[in-house]
């Protein structure tokens, strides 16, 4: 035992003084190509498993995706974050329309748009069927309304009741009226949505360690021979590591790739009918697909899960391998 912890501490002081920067990426970047070429020479097996790395991956990337989409989505409803401002029967409809342009204006207000008294009396004689009672009425009752549409940045529930309140205040405003109820309850649920996004994507990133745990525990078995013949001339634990290492690297980025080109082909496929559903509404809505930032953070992630089973694998069965 002290022979060899002797021979091993001799090998490590050893390569230590020969560390040179272009010598040890060389390294590196064969023993990156050796591992891609064990993966390349076994294409059935390592493809299932980068499919089921893709697969596990493909799924809290598709949700991230859907929970992205319904969000730009409910800022084109046009009653997501309304505010109707109702004016004072004594504003004429002249005077309202400066207000609406005057709050066009305003870098709050996404659009501002006039109902006229007249066209008020209009839709409601329509929609309520008492058109015989309100041909009698001799001035038309109903007030003239500012539909205002916040931004984006102001649509959340807090943002749109300050907005709401604001205006309600103006000189001519009656009341200013926000439907809170309904945007506090679409946000709760997209605040519930992406926590169940990040439960699934904690759940699947933790399947995709345990997936190439198994795979390296498997790799290292098969090479049990060759490692007991490294130990024994003197390889460091880093270098008998750096092959296995690389293997998890290769593993989470083809698996990364491969759920990415999932979720692509099934927006692909959503994206006619979403785009015929959507013309029935007349609406421009577009399924808008992973962006080149949400593609480098699944590549990372992808990446990072493959080199941390690798290195659990590594740890925990390296070690038990001794020569005789």
């Amino acid at each position: 035992m002290r022979e060899t912890n002797a021979r091993k501490s001799s090998a490590k002081l050893s390569s230590r003084r020969q560390i040179n920067p272009r010598i040890w990426l060389t390294r590196h970047l064969q023993v990156a190509l050796s591992s891609l070429g064990r993966i390349v020479r076994t294409p059935f097996a390592s493809l299932m498993t980068m499919a089921v790395i893709g697969i596990a991956l493909a799924l809290p990337s598709a949700l991230h995706l859907v929970l992205h989409n319904v969000q730009t989505l409910s800022g084109s409803w046009d009653g997501a974050a309304t505010i109707s401002v109702y004016m004072k029967a004594t504003v004429t409809d002249e005077e309202t329309a400066e207000l609406a342009n005057k709050l066009s204006l305003d870098n709050r207000v996404s659009a501002a748009s006039v109902i006229a008294r007249h066209q008020a009396l209009e839709e409601f004689r329509q929609l309520s069927g008492f058109s015989e009672i309100l041909n009698t009425l001799e001035e038309n009752p109903l007030p003239a309304v500012v539909v205002v549409k916040p931004n984006e940045n102001q649509s959340n529930p807090q943002q749109a009741q300050a907005l709401a309140d604001k205006l309600g205040s103006m000189d001519g405003v009656e009341f200013a009226q926000l439907d809170l109820q309904w945007v506090t309850r679409f946000h709760a649920i997209a605040k519930i949505a992406e926590r169940v996004v990040w439960v699934v994507a904690s759940l699947l990133g933790l399947a995709v360690i345990l997936v190439i745990v198994n795979t390296i525990r498997l790799e290292i078995q098969n090479r049990h021979a060759e490692i007991e013949i490294s130990k024994l001339i003197g390889a460091t634990d880093s270098f008998i590591r750096r092959p296995f290492l690389y293997s998890g690297f290769w593993y989470g980025l083809f698996g990364s790739l491969i759920s990415w080109l999932l979720v692509t082909l099934s927006l692909w496929l959503l994206d006619a009918p979403v785009a015929r559903l959507a013309g029935l509404y007349q609406s421009k809505f577009e399924l808008s697909g992973m962006e080149l930032s949400t593609l480098s953070l699944l590549l990372a992630c992808g990446t990072a899960l493959g080199l941390a089973g690798s290195w659990i694998a590594v740890g925990r069965h390296l070690n038990s391998i001794e020569p005789n």
